[in-house]
């Protein structure tokens, strides 16, 4: 299902299938962080619109693909809090697209402001399906088969 776009300020915590109008204002040089995966490429970028801006963290192919002053639309993407501040990811799921100058203020234009929000998930919990990594009731314990 599509997504329609959010604003920056519309943007909270533990956000999936998220899509969004945005400038790049800054960007940051690629760098390798270790994950639960494995090593993986990242890099991270200042994004906003005429509400707000927040920090974009692309991972995998997207790292480093983006350039200061760019109009781009990210589709696909989720939101993770750091310090009480949401932050915009975008994966090999998603997908970035350059689109009209018009479509989006230009970097003076673009307020400070930043989205807040505390994360709801579990630090180390799965992101993509909440998937519980305990038994289910009724579900391997002796109990539930009778022994």
């Amino acid at each position: 299902m599509e997504e329609e776009n959010k604003k920056i300020s519309e943007l909270k915590p533990d956000m999936d299938n998220v899509s969004v109008k945005v400038r790049v204002i800054e960007t940051f040089e690629p760098k390798t962080v270790q994950t639960r995966k494995g090593e993986r490429t990242i890099s991270e970028a200042i994004v906003g619109d005429d509400t707000g801006r927040v920090k974009l963290t692309l991972w995998g192919d997207h790292a480093d693909t983006l350039k200061e002053g760019q109009a781009v639309e990210v589709k696909g993407g989720w939101t993770t809090s750091f310090r009480g501040e949401v932050q915009l990811n975008v994966g090999f799921r998603g997908e970035i697209n350059e689109i009209d100058d018009e479509e989006v203020p230009q970097p003076d234009n673009i307020p400070e402001e930043v989205p807040k929000g505390e994360s709801q998930r579990r630090r180390y919990g799965s992101r993509r399906y909440g998937q519980s990594r305990g038994y289910r009731k009724g579900y391997g314990s002796y109990g539930s088969r009778g022994y």
